[in-house]
């Protein structure tokens, strides 16, 4: 948390406000110790796009490089009109945009997001980390079917958390991409039916857009958008942190725990 509908928020809402032009920035030592991975060099650099691929921002400069930013679990990026003064703003890019001059701030209370200033082949091979974004013409039935595949093992719920192919998603996901599905999220890949698999890719489109229109989903003041804002995502989610499954509306959702994770399933309707 953040994942791909909240990062796809921030990105959205960062490019209303490109192309930026750094005049000059501050950063914290905690951004260093914890969360930058590189040499920062942003002074009369200018931000021209923000794109994104699963949970990691990628902000391209005028010089051809990159600011890779993936937020961990607190982490965020807020536009404002004045300076920053809360005690979490790790990274504060002051410039000018087409609306007039703002602030760019990685905010992150927890400090567990990653950051990079990379050239493009490296950046190019850092992105390639991840297989296709789950919003992207990329991510496609039968590369999914593959990729379930290739998983017999593993735990459907479990696979769909795997970067490598589901770049994005992350627990609450995978928890609503099973119940759409009606799968339990504990079935093994190797017992997905051939008639399951096209219900498995339609959750997963019903799950990510529906987020995304939402503006992103918070848990108790966790993830908040470029303004502050919280995600109104949660009035979205079937069984996760749901006490009933919301599609059938009477079943209590029983809560497990796979692969260390919070797990959330309806008994009756996910088989």
């Amino acid at each position: 948390m953040p994942e791909l509908p909240e990062v796809e928020t921030i990105r959205s809402q960062l490019s209303s406000v490109l192309p930026f032009e750094v005049k000059n920035f501050t950063s914290t030592r905690e951004l260093a110790k914890d969360v930058l991975h590189t040499q920062l060099n942003l002074t009369d650099r200018t931000f021209t796009a923000a794109h994104r691929k699963g949970k990691m921002l990628d902000f391209r400069l005028d010089d051809g490089s990159h600011l890779l930013s993936h937020l961990g679990m607190t982490g965020t990026w807020l536009i404002t009109t004045t300076r920053p003064t809360n005690k979490h703003a790790h990274l504060i890019l002051e410039g000018t945009t087409p609306l007039g001059p703002r602030y760019l701030t990685y905010d992150d209370p927890r400090r567990f997001g990653h950051m990079y200033h990379l050239s493009d082949a490296k950046a190019q091979l850092k992105l390639n980390e991840l297989g296709p974004d789950l919003a992207s013409d990329e991510f496609t039935l039968e590369f999914m079917i593959e990729a379930i595949k290739k998983m017999k093992g593993r735990a459907l719920k479990v696979a769909l958390l795997d970067q490598k192919y589901f770049a994005g998603s992350g627990n609450y996901i995978a928890n609503e991409i099973c119940a759409h599905a009606r799968i339990r999220p504990q079935r093994l890949c190797g017992k997905v039916k051939a008639d399951e698999f096209p219900l498995i890719f339609a959750a997963i489109q019903k799950v990510i857009s529906g987020a995304i229109a939402s503006g992103g989903t918070t848990f108790q003041g966790g993830y908040r958008d470029t303004s502050g804002e919280r995600g109104l995502g949660v009035s979205n989610l079937v069984v996760f942190w749901q006490e009933t499954c919301q599609l059938c509306g009477v079943t209590p959702v029983k809560k497990t725990v796979l692969a260390q994770r919070g797990t959330y399933h309806c008994p009756k309707c996910q088989k």
